[in-house]
């Protein structure tokens, strides 16, 4: 895209002024292409705002041919561009706002087009209009403080989680059990500290639970040097030399004068599935380790993870929630009696999103928070365009959970330090845990499958970023 100043409105039809101007074009271009495969064309004519001019455009992912054989995918940009030179960038859309997901998107003269042409701000509604599969006129809104709140570096910072400057706050230490990595970490209040359960991973790839203590939710005051958690039963132990097997990916849930804890068990031929056990709190804070009977609750067959209960009865029961293949299920169980009450469905919650960040698989991150407005769920997707794993937010329904109320369009977290970005899975942030301190959320996460951090965002900024999306419907 470029930027063109003329002195006079009559020089856009002087044939000599162009020839000029293009001898010299390299110093007007304003590059908002995100790879070199990509396409940028303009789509409505920018709106002038107290943070920037507003340009909403089309961003066309692998327009030109890519060695991979990728699909092209038109999306809806924004980016803001300074008042006084709008070849500055002052602010951008970190990916596309809009996407080809509806059917009159996908099928038409031209399937899978979305190009914006117009767009209206109304107090705080920004309107965009858009051709779809160039064949219809249609149109969508979004919450304009919302948007520039999401772009802007400055004026967004509490619209972003912030990590803590002294991460990775747990990371290997040189004992067999947890040597390969710690990460991926559960985390619940109990006598106002934080209790930390983590994946440890081990030199002959053998999955346990470590225990860490915060009391200030950043600072580690206590670490155990001994799992607190081990594979006890066949399902999750190991069936062949340095095969990959245990308990993986813990995650907590208070019910009453109960702790459970969900995890992935697996016994190196698998598939994954879903086990849980149970510990009194009573015990879990006096660190006896007194765990009841592991079962596993999802069925034989099936690939089945990531999962937690939700912390109260519902009218059809105990809600579960987990990931069968790359979407996220929901089940309701009569009872906590884990020996006889098992997953029977897969109620669908939320799926990948054709050409979104989340459009190969997703899976729940840690167990929801209630709100006023609704559960907020924290959740992982993957992109088909490559294995980085980003957090984005949905609202689930207070009585039924299984009703999704609204959902982020865009991650509010993905691997950025390099913490994240290299391990023994690169480019992967992975919460299993949060906390609800004083109104701020403590996300407790795994970086690159390796260490662990936790970054913080106000509950408020997210909710409500939510609750705007939903209100526009």
């Amino acid at each position: 895209m470029v930027i063109v100043k003329v002195d006079a409105i009559e020089e856009l039809w002087s044939p000599e002024f162009w020839e000029k101007w293009e001898e010299n074009i390299e110093n007007d271009v304003v590059n908002l292409k995100r790879a070199d495969y990509d396409q940028i064309e303009v789509g409505a004519p920018p709106i002038k705002t107290k943070y920037g001019w507003l340009l909403v455009y089309s961003h066309i992912q692998n327009y030109y041919p890519h060695p991979r054989n990728l699909d092209r995918i038109f999306g809806v940009e924004a980016v803001l561009l300074d008042l006084d030179d709008p070849k500055k960038i002052v602010g951008r859309t970190r990916g596309p706002i809009l996407v080809p997901q509806e059917m009159y998107e996908l099928s038409g003269y031209v399937s899978d087009v979305i190009f914006p042409t117009g767009a209206l701000l109304e107090k705080d509604i920004l309107t965009i209009y858009y051709g779809a599969a160039d064949t219809t006129v249609c149109m969508a809104r979004v919450n304009f403080t919302d948007l520039v709140m999401s772009m802007h570096p400055e004026f967004g910072k509490e619209y972003r989680f912030k990590r803590y400057e002294k991460n990775p706050i747990i990371v290997p230490r040189d004992m067999p059990w947890e040597a390969k990595g710690t990460f991926n970490p559960a985390a619940i209040m109990v006598d106002k500290k934080i209790h930390i359960l983590y994946r440890a991973f081990s030199n002959d790839n053998t999955s346990t639970i470590g225990y860490a203590m915060s009391e200030d939710g950043f600072t580690i005051a206590e670490r155990l040097t001994e799992p607190v958690y081990v594979p006890r039963e066949d399902f999750e132990a190991k069936k062949s030399d340095g095969g990959f097997s245990g308990c993986e990916d813990p995650r907590l849930t208070r019910i009453g004068d109960n702790l459970y804890m969900c995890y992935t068990a697996f016994d190196t031929i698998g598939p994954p599935r879903v086990a849980i056990a149970s510990i009194s709190v009573k015990d879990f804070a006096a660190k006896k380790w007194n765990w009841a009977r592991p079962f596993i609750i999802t069925p034989n067959d099936v690939d089945d993870k990531d999962a937690c209960l939700f912390p109260e009865k519902f009218k059809h029961g105990y809600f579960v929630m987990h990931r069968v293949s790359n979407e996220v299920c929901g089940d309701y169980l009569k009872t906590l009696d884990f020996a006889t009450d098992s997953v029977k469905k897969c109620i669908h919650i939320i799926g990948p999103r054709a050409n979104m960040w989340d459009s190969a698989k997703v899976g729940i991150a840690s167990p929801p928070i209630k709100t006023k407005y609704g559960w907020l769920l924290l959740y992982h997707g993957v992109s088909k365009s490559n294995n980085t794993y980003r957090i984005g937010a949905a609202l689930l329904d207070l009585k039924d959970p299984a009703i999704v109320l609204a959902r982020g369009a865009e991650p509010i977290f993905e691997p950025e330090e390099k913490y994240e970005k290299e391990g023994f899975i690169p480019n992967v942030v992975f919460p299993c845990g949060v906390v609800e301190k004083e109104g701020v959320l403590y996300i407790y996460y795994g970086g690159a499958d390796t260490v662990v951090g936790v970054a913080t965002m106000k509950t408020e900024v997210l909710v409500n970023a939510l609750v705007h999306g939903m209100r526009l419907e």
